[in-house]
């Protein structure tokens, strides 16, 4: 028989190791599925609703290709509600330690050490990772571990934040497959990608040393049969996708790196972006590309346009990864 004891002690442990996961959220594969693989998928944005993107590309890559993905949030330290207006805190990072993959989409973290800690030694280790749409602009400041964090953008993304090329909110975009590279892995199966978020501007990126995949069209409207902007904004495209390689902050290793400036949470209502993220997912842990991946959503998507919120936006919105578990759709905000 259970004492009264020993039950309130299996209650403790049960309460903590549930608040120890309430920051976060872990998908493991579908049955039958698993590939052996772990990505963590970091959101963490004011501004294109990564707390709602990462979660949905999390359930389709573990229920539908079989990686463990665990997706973690910007939480407010003392209520446990998503808050990307606070940009200091980023639980669970330390899960970077055996992942294969890391997903990452932030803008402008300053991040205490002990977060930032197990993303150099991820970087370090020369692992591969997907940047997203801000991940040009990941981090705002910090000389942890001697490294120059202001410029990560730079030095393993391929370019800093730069531009909006085009009129913000008015322009959208619209992918262009280069003629070369057409025939690469990634690229199984993409085509047809309309973006509400317009084009950034890349003007550092070693486009020789660099596989650019994608280029983007500026077109006149936020409307994805909005015809292309004639003149010279689009002379040359500005890249949209492309593969490199990164150094790591130690200097001592290379891995590897897919990134794309497109990817707010509206952009990828877009069949053939998703399929782009997965796609990148499986050529960077050295598994076959499907030629066509399914990126059927697992739960019904609905996602929040773009843009700035008032300060207490989230905190009222009152949003916890619990919201965005298996079988659950948080409301956007139109």
């Amino acid at each position: 028989m259970i004492t009264t004891r020993f039950a309130a002690f299996l209650c403790l442990i049960f309460v903590s190791a549930y608040s120890l996961a309430a920051d976060r959220l872990v998908f493991e594969p579908a049955a039958g599925t698993a590939n052996g693989r772990h990505i963590v998928l970091i959101s963490g944005d004011e501004e294109y609703r990564t707390e709602e993107s990462c979660p949905m590309l999390g359930k389709i890559l573990s229920q539908r290709h079989g990686f463990k993905c665990t997706v973690l949030f910007a939480i407010d330290k003392e209520t446990g509600v998503i808050n990307p207006n606070d940009n200091s805190n980023i639980p669970g990072l330390e899960t970077l330690a055996d992942a294969d993959l890391m997903i990452i989409g932030t803008r402008w973290r300053v991040l205490p050490d002990e977060q930032m800690a197990p993303i150099l030694d991820y970087l370090n280790a020369g692992k591969p990772l997907i940047g997203f749409r801000t991940s040009t602009h990941a981090f705002k400041s910090g000389k942890y571990g001697g490294y120059n964090w202001a410029n990560f953008g730079i030095n393993v993304i391929g370019e800093n934040w730069h531009s909006h090329h085009g009129q913000h909110k008015v322009q959208g975009g619209r992918a262009v497959v280069v003629p070369e590279n057409a025939d690469h892995p990634v690229l199984n199966s993409v085509s047809d990608i309309y973006t509400a978020s317009d084009i950034y501007g890349v003007v550092h990126l070693d486009q020789e040393a660099a596989t650019v995949l994608l280029r983007g069209a500026v077109i006149e409207a936020l409307d994805p049969d909005a015809p292309i902007v004639e003149g010279p904004i689009n002379d040359p495209m500005m890249p949209l996708a492309w593969l490199k390689s990164y150094t790591s902050p130690s200097g001592e290793t290379e891995g590897k790196v897919f990134a794309t400036t497109a990817g707010a949470a509206v952009d990828l209502l877009s069949e053939d972006l998703r399929r782009l993220f997965v796609n990148a997912a499986y050529f960077l842990t050295d598994q076959e590309v499907p030629e066509k991946a399914d990126v059927r959503f697992v739960d019904p998507y609905d996602p929040s346009f773009y843009g700035f919120q008032p300060a207490d936006y989230f905190m009222q919105r009152g949003l916890k990864p619990e919201d965005f578990e298996l079988g659950k759709s948080a409301k956007s905000l139109k």
